[in-house]
């Protein structure tokens, strides 16, 4: 496994060093971005690149753009997990977001290769910066640890 890692305590989930996280970060593609929208949180899916530090999108005129740029901080979620070993992690960021608008930066994040899944107009290029990264890594659990028929069976009244 890569970098260092501390396990938690009394489990086997192990916390990511913030390199590592950035290494994660960097081996896929896809992310959620979770922003709070008028009176609740919201979650969208975005494909993302890793740029010195921050991730970057790309957007239209919309909800998860408003949210995003609005007043309140955003998180970003991307997971992942290996078939073979059962081996899944997950990274977290937490911070700002940005619209980029000056001529330098927008020349700059045509070279992250950034193409929208969805066709529409997504001229909107939007930086996070994090004020917080964190990940962790775990062994996924036999459904035998977590799941019995009888968990599912229907139960009588305590009455």
């Amino acid at each position: 496994m890569l970098g260092n890692m501390t396990k938690d305590q009394g489990s086997s989930t192990q916390r990511l060093e913030v390199n590592e996280c950035w290494t994660l970060l960097r081996s896929v593609s896809v992310g959620r971005l979770a922003v709070w929208v008028e009176d609740h949180p919201d979650i969208f899916p975005v494909n993302y690149a890793v740029d010195h530090g921050t991730v970057v999108f790309r957007t239209g005129a919309g909800t998860k753009l408003s949210a995003a740029l609005a007043d309140h901080p955003v998180a970003f979620e991307v997971d992942g997990v290996d078939q073979s070993t059962g081996v899944a992690w997950s990274v977290n960021l937490k911070g700002a977001a940005e619209l980029l608008t000056s001529t330098e930066e927008l020349v700059e994040s045509f070279s992250l290769m950034l193409f929208p899944w969805e066709s529409g107009h997504k001229d909107a290029f939007v930086r996070i910066t994090p004020a917080s990264t964190t990940g962790r890594r775990f062994t996924i659990s036999e459904p035998t640890e977590w799941w019995t028929v009888n968990s599912r069976a229907p139960h009588a009244s305590d009455e």
